[in-house]
């Protein structure tokens, strides 16, 4: 019998958008999952946003909302690139749940039944500044060991080295930039050097027979060797679980104890029957894809927690830990804003399947891996392109064109297929042990065999020479691009469900590798990618470099208007200027939905006449109900600059009227033209319209042109706003302001 497979991935903290390095985690998880689901194995994937602690309450601060609010916002972030990067959980879930509040009592309970719960009195960095008592990751200085100046009282980045606050060398506040000062207080400990020989005997049976990742049992053995510590498990703050035991109603649990029991109380929040999945060790086996820096959390602090309890726990059975991935010589940081984030890779047009790819490829499974834009073009073009989609398309084209798509009748080439079926025996070996670069190399390899064939075979020639030489090879290399595209399943799940189609053998899985028959005729061929050209990737690679500050700072130079615009400005009209300018469009609604980060946002598809749609975000859902907008069209700015709002980005804005000089925003009016199509341009009358189209224009230079409703017209600068004999229009707000 087959075990059941329970597999997660580190929960991303919440208040940052993912950089590819953190993605490399989920993106793993997510391979091995969508393997164990092909291979037939009963498997449940599992991950969601850590939402407890500091971090989030000291941002929430920051932005004048409560941390609920800011977890909202930020977990539909993180969902919506998960959806774009097709990763399959079973569930994505958080930790801000009632079921985390009380899994993560009772386990603490049992612990501290057990006698492993100690009170201890301790001295705490206090800032008289911000009155309270500074968490760990918010205290900064420099670290003892490896002499970093940018050290977080919790962890060393530098040298991984784990710390308490008073380590520091010359500590200041991380929010104020004060030296506190230590003050009294008495906190909650974990007692680890107690807990440690059930730690150790179980450790060293999972290690072995789950085949830890070396750095994790390296990281773990050194953890040990140096000698375990009481670890405090409770903090003086608001947002996180409430400690359930007399004294401590004003005290909190750290958030590293809570946020591995994460996984279990998401799971709880998915099924009544969790217990089934992590009361089951006899049955279930635990898979944890991290980073090298997360290894002590889950290998050490987490299994002692579970032993503690003297209950029966599903426990890790294989720890799958990557070391880091940089960015172009340097380290990706969400705190400095550092590298391509998740929202990043959505805007730069590739497929997803493509940097799933080549996040694969260059998965930094035994050292550090450098992720640079030209790294990544040469593995594009040279392998997915120049190798795996080469075979396919060099393949399948030739049979559409020569064979009028009939698979020709040929026989089995089985030398071929015992080269196909060795390197299966080698893939499927290493995923079971989650080593998935070296999978996907081999993969890779596999379609190189194939493509040495289909050259060596010259079916160009044998076609008229030897048909059935012709007829034979192409037989056989149709079933080896099946057995690929049954193999980049997990990998490039939607190439490979495009691949499969044309063969006519949608939703094949593991058992059938090896298929020797059910291929007749090829479906309709297409290239499966485009090659990514210089141009397109130096662009990129500027476009991204630095940190967001100074990406940002370019967009504003790059921006500003030049001097020969500013003559000309001058000795034209405000309405001339608009038509130079702005872009008024009609666009019919399409698709209404609400935003899940904003109560009184929208996000809307429309149709503006162009091959694609387009998206916009509008803070109209006080005024309009989803069935007054649908399939209406109104008029939008189509030139404005993109736009962020809470995590989905606004590609223009619609036109309303209000009340004049309505400084509360209480009143709005969209202005719907139901007599024009999509894609008809608005443009002040008396007016002449570009003969170049206008490039992007920023919010506020939008704004430095008022428009206004007089008697029911729209007009600027005195001149009615029309097309094709049209003019727009007010109906409520007839004399007021337009935006």
């Amino acid at each position: 019998m087959k075990k059941r497979r329970l597999i997660t991935s580190a929960l991303p903290y919440v208040n940052n958008i993912p950089h590819l390095g953190n993605l490399t985690q989920v993106l793993s998880a997510d391979v091995f999952a969508r393997f164990c689901r092909s291979k037939g194995y009963e498997t449940l994937y599992v991950c969601g946003t850590d939402e407890y602690g500091t971090a989030t309450e000291t941002k929430a601060l920051q932005e004048g909302v409560t941390p609920q609010e800011l977890c909202d916002r930020y977990h539909a972030i993180h969902r919506d690139i998960y959806r774009w990067f097709n990763i399959s959980f079973d569930h994505f879930g958080r930790t801000s749940t009632p079921l985390q509040t009380k899994i993560v009592q009772d386990i603490f309970n049992a612990v501290d039944a057990n006698g492993y719960i100690h009170e201890h009195e301790i001295e705490q960095l206090y800032c008289t500044h911000d009155q309270m008592y500074l968490a760990d990751r918010y205290v900064t200085g420099t670290c003892p060991h490896c002499a970093y100046e940018n050290a977080r009282g919790d962890q060393c980045e530098n040298c991984g080295t784990l710390l308490n606050p008073t380590d520091l060398i010359k500590p200041v506040c991380g929010v104020c930039g004060n030296t506190p000062e230590l003050r009294k207080t008495k906190h909650l400990y974990l007692d680890l050097p107690q807990i440690l020989p059930l730690l150790e005997e179980w450790m060293q049976k999972a290690s072995v027979e789950g085949f830890w990742a070396n750095n994790a049992i390296q990281m773990t053995k050194a953890w040990i060797r140096e000698g375990l510590k009481e670890r405090g498990i409770t903090r003086d703050l608001k947002w996180s679980i409430p400690v359930p035991r007399k004294g401590y109603e004003n005290k909190v649990f750290y958030v590293w104890f809570d946020a591995p029991i994460g996984y279990i109380s998401i799971t709880a929040n998915l099924t009544d029957q969790w217990e089934t999945w992590w009361r089951n060790p006899e049955n279930v086996e635990l898979f944890q894809f991290i980073g090298k820096d997360n290894i002590p959390f889950h290998t050490v602090i987490f299994p002692s927690s579970q032993l503690a309890t003297g209950q029966k726990w599903t426990m890790l059975h294989h720890m799958s830990s990557t070391e880091y991935l940089n960015y172009e010589g340097g380290k990706f940081s969400k705190s400095k804003g550092i590298g391509i984030f998740g929202n990043d890779v959505q805007d730069t047009g590739i497929p997803v399947d493509i940097w799933r790819f080549y996040m694969y490829y260059n998965r930094p499974e035994t050292s550090d891996v450098t992720f640079t834009w030209k790294d990544f073009q040469e593995k594009v073009n040279g392998e997915l392109i120049g190798n795996l989609s080469n075979l396919v398309n060099r393949t399948l084209s030739f049979i559409k064109r020569f064979y009028d798509g009939e698979l020709p009748s040929g026989s089995i080439d089985e030398n071929l297929m015992t080269q196909v079926a060795e390197k299966e025996a080698v893939i499927e070996a290493l995923l079971e042990r989650a080593e998935e670069r070296d999978a996907l190399r081999t993969i890779f390899a596999l379609s190189d065999i194939g493509n040495k064939a289909f050259q060596a075979g010259e079916p160009w020639k044998t076609r008229t020479t030897d048909p059935t030489r012709a007829a034979d090879l192409l037989t056989t290399l149709v079933y080896v691009i099946h057995d690929i595209a049954v193999l980049i399943a997990p990998f490039m799940p939607g190439t490979s469900e495009k691949i499969l189609g044309w063969l006519g053998r949608e939703g094949d899985t593991w058992k059938d590798l090896g298929l020797r028959d059910g291929i007749g005729r090829i479906g309709d061929v297409e290239l499966l990618f485009s090659k990514l050209d210089d141009a397109t990737v130096e662009a990129l690679r500027e476009k991204y470099s630095g940190s967001q500050k100074e990406r940002e700072e370019r967009e504003i130079q790059m921006a500003e208007p030049e001097k020969e615009n500013g003559d000309m400005e001058e000795n034209e009209g405000l309405a001339q200027r608009f038509a130079r300018k702005v872009i008024l469009k009609v666009a019919k609604i399409t698709g209404v939905e609400r935003h899940p980060g904003g109560d009184k946002l929208y996000i809307l598809t429309l149709d503006d006449g162009s091959e694609e749609p387009r998206t916009i975000v509008s803070s109209i859902v006080p005024y309009y109900k989803e069935e007054e907008l649908q399939d209406r069209n109104i008029v939008i700015v189509a030139n404005l600059k993109p736009a962020n709002f809470r995590g989905v980005k606004s590609y223009g804005m619609l036109l309303a009227a209000s009340e004049a000089h309505d400084e509360t925003h209480s009143t709005c009016e969209v202005l719907f033209v139901p007599e024009l199509p999509p894609g008809t341009e608005f443009i002040p009358e008396g007016c002449d319209a570009p003969d170049v189209k206008p490039g992007q224009i920023k919010g506020e230079h939008f704004f430095e042109m008022p428009m206004h409703t007089v008697d029911g017209i729209v007009k600027i600068d005195g001149r009615p706003v029309s097309a094709h004999g049209v003019t727009l229009k007010a109906h409520v707000y007839v004399n007021g302001d337009v935006g």
